[in-house]
């Protein structure tokens, strides 16, 4: 097997799912605000093999107050090797939504170095309307539960992650685009934050693209339409600065950004949960302003 694209299909994943260094990681988060709850997720429902990688745990700063922040890099090795991650672990990643939280350990995984990590389009869902096999917790092998701790080394990539002053500096200058995947009426602060002390609405001069808009029957739109989507929001092909509510489906953006061939990409870990709770930040509501 060779390195991974940004995505694999359920079906490809499936053909190799006993390669020897292939690690599947169940990346599920509970779902926030209004979001629909998973009709089936971990445990009962795992893929074979899959080992559980708990974003809002073990990878999560929790000494920081903003949710899912990047952990150091430290503690992410730590983590990493905790869950048996090697240095030439070929991983897959999914989630329980079909693509939700798998892009931020995509991109975590790759902000630390390690690139032959690709998530798994479709998600559980999509496996599962494809009929492909479940673990059974009975018998799977309990290797997959409690497995030998990796050798894997984190190696802090620059370039992943934009603190918040850099972002304010962007709202005035342009230079970059900030782009945010939350929903529109939340973007445009018809909404109420589903967080505690964060005001409504956007950042100056951001724009919307709500990550749903991204997939077409719970899969990845084409990488034609993905493209033609950029080139839409960005036609000056700026930089880009993606955020959202707590810094996980800004990485579905940042994915989707990849796949069409933008590599000027950076993530706001903060997102909208700090911005819209810091006390000097600027925030705009735009009732009628469209998504782009």
């Amino acid at each position: 097997m060779g390195s991974f694209q940004q995505t694999i299909s359920c079906v490809d994943l499936h053909a190799i799912i006993d390669n020897k260094n292939l690690v599947i990681l169940d990346a599920s988060i509970p779902p926030v605000g209004n979001m629909m709850t998973p009709k089936h997720s971990w445990p009962e429902f795992r893929i074979p093999h899959t080992r559980r990688f708990d974003l809002n745990q073990d990878f999560s700063d929790l000494k920081s107050n903003l949710p899912h922040t990047m952990p150091s890099v430290g503690h992410f090795e730590l983590a990493a090797r905790a869950i048996g991650i090697n240095q030439q672990s070929q991983i897959v990643v999914y989630d329980d939504l079909g693509l939700f939280s798998a892009a931020r350990a995509w991109y975590m995984f790759r902000a630390m170095g390690h690139e032959n990590i690709a998530v798994l389009d479709g998600g559980l869902p999509y496996w599962l309307t494809l009929n492909k096999p479940l673990a059974d917790a009975a018998i799977d092998n309990v290797d997959d539960k409690n497995p030998v701790s990796g050798d894997f080394v984190a190696q802090e990539q620059a370039g992943f992650f934009a603190h918040w002053r850099e972002v304010q500096t962007h709202t005035c200058s342009q230079e970059a685009l900030i782009i945010d995947a939350r929903a529109n009426r939340r973007f445009i602060g018809a909404d109420a934050e589903p967080r505690a002390g964060v005001r409504s609405g956007h950042m100056p001069n951001a724009k919307n693209l709500p990550y749903t808009d991204l997939f077409n029957q719970g899969l990845f739109k084409p990488v034609n339409e993905l493209v033609q989507t950029f080139a839409n929001i960005n036609p000056k092909q700026q930089a880009m600065i993606m955020s959202c509510g707590s810094g996980v489906t800004a990485c579905v953006l940042a994915l989707a950004a990849n796949i069409s061939g933008h590599t000027d990409v950076r993530v706001y870990d903060g997102s909208w949960s700090e911005w819209g709770s810091l006390p000097n930040t600027v925030v705009e509501t735009s009732i009628d302003k469209p998504p782009y």
